[in-house]
């Protein structure tokens, strides 16, 4: 045994003390602190990469201590922060890892800045989208991902074939494709489109296993092949309205309530809201909304068509509700009060009081035939009758005086018209 005086742990390298609350497992360790999964940190070790105290290890078998320094490929690994979980809306083209050895790009490559050191929980291939969770807590991410915790995915997948449901309720019983087995799968046939050659069919898929490529090998094997994947679901968590390429962090109140069986009761957050949070414009949204339409499609989401087409039903007794006019429809003007103006056939302002003759209009005007000056002479005559010392026929009267009834108008200056007054009434007062 060699002495090493930075260690704090009396025991050699590879063994436990057997006693409970000294330190923990240095796979645990690293899993919470969010560097990597219990399974990736044991291949860490393996290639020599996971260092205390300055010493590399050769074995997971190693607990760490307060105060012992950790590194992993050279770099100190700070102390384990509170579980944090977000959702991920990953796009088509995309590979779910850190680094890609043939540089496609990467889904890490792709969040925004601001994030923790996170690793997902899971893997969507390179031509599947959906929801993809991630995480800094890699015991948290490890639980969610084995079978035994029974965490249900739900699948939309879109596939080339001609199947019935009686072929797909087969897959219930699980299934062997290329000596591996399959568990149960539960698929179900939601539309299909015949073609020409082959039918266009949209299929539901649920499981609670999740091996690599699990939904297109099992497709396949009865005869489907599946040309678009799209996780709609993981457990309790759901794509919802998630923007394409867009990330948003689960509450705290929500990891406690949904996920406290599966994080240590020391690493569980705390408090209501969640650390991140971005603000959108109403562009964004708009922007957003238009992605995400390209991406799901409506029919990829038929619950989603059919809430479009689906009318309110009225009972019977029941009043319907009346056509509100539209506040942008414009309603028909109303008729202006008419403009006098100057007679055009004279060039003489009409007098004082005047009415416009009915149907003139906006550039109503008097006929001059009876008016001279200012005063109408003649008014109380009929067309076609002259008016004493005008030598031209008087205009049509509207007054009492007239075949009509009406007054003739009255003067402001409060001469009488010229002229002898017709008897059907009286004149008007001066």
């Amino acid at each position: 045994m060699i002495h090493d005086p930075l260690r704090t742990d009396p025991h050699p390298e590879g063994q436990d003390s057997g006693e409970q609350g000294q330190g923990e497992r240095v796979a645990k360790a690293l899993a919470r602190a969010g560097v990597a999964s219990r399974r990736d940190v044991e291949r860490l070790i393996e290639a020599g990469r996971v260092a205390i105290n300055g010493r590399t290890l050769t074995t997971p078998a190693v607990k760490v201590e307060p105060g012992d320094i950790l590194t992993v490929d050279g770099e100190v690994v700070g102390e384990a922060e509170p579980a944090r979980l977000f959702r991920y809306h990953k796009p088509v083209g995309l590979v779910t890892t850190h680094k890609d050895p043939q540089g496609r790009p990467t889904v890490f490559e792709a969040l925004p800045p601001g994030l923790p050191r996170l690793i997902s929980v899971g893997r969507l291939d390179l031509n599947s989208e959906g929801l993809l969770l991630l995480t800094n807590d890699g015991e948290l991410a490890r639980a969610l991902e084995t079978p035994k915790t029974g965490i249900v995915r739900r699948y939309r997948a879109r596939a080339h074939g001609r199947i019935t449901q009686d072929k797909l309720d087969t897959l219930k019983d699980g299934v062997t494709v290329d000596g591996v087995r399959y568990g149960a799968l539960e698929a179900k046939l939601d539309k299909a489109k015949e073609g020409p050659s082959v039918a266009n069919l949209w299929i539901t898929v649920t499981l609670a296993e999740g091996k690599n490529r699990e939904v297109r090998k099992v497709l396949e094997s009865v005869g489907l092949k599946v040309n678009r994947l799209i996780r709609l679901s993981y457990g309790p968590f759901a794509l919802g309205t998630l923007g394409v390429g867009e990330v948003e962090e689960v509450g705290p109140r929500v990891i406690r309530e949904q996920l406290a069986e599966h994080i240590d009761p020391d690493n569980l957050p705390k408090g209501d809201r969640p650390q991140y949070y971005v603000k959108k414009s109403a562009a964004a949204k708009r922007r957003e909304a238009g992605l995400r339409d390209q991406s799901l499609t409506r029919e990829a989401q038929p619950e989603v068509a059919e809430a479009r087409k689906a009318k309110p039903e009225y009972k019977s007794g029941w009043a319907k509700p009346k056509k509100k006019a539209s506040p942008h429809r414009k309603a028909p003007p109303k008729p202006g009060p008419a403009v006098i103006g100057p007679d055009p056939v004279a060039g003489r302002q009409p007098p004082r009081g005047a009415k416009p003759q009915a149907g003139a209009g906006k550039a109503a005007s008097f006929k001059s035939g009876g008016f001279k000056g200012s005063s109408p002479k003649g008014a109380g005559f009929k067309g076609g009758a002259k008016a004493p010392g005008s030598g031209r026929a008087g205009p049509r009267p509207s007054g009492p005086g007239g075949p009509n009834g009406s007054s003739p108008p009255r003067q402001s200056s409060g001469a009488r018209p010229s002229g002898p007054r017709s008897g059907g009434g009286r004149g008007p007062r001066g």
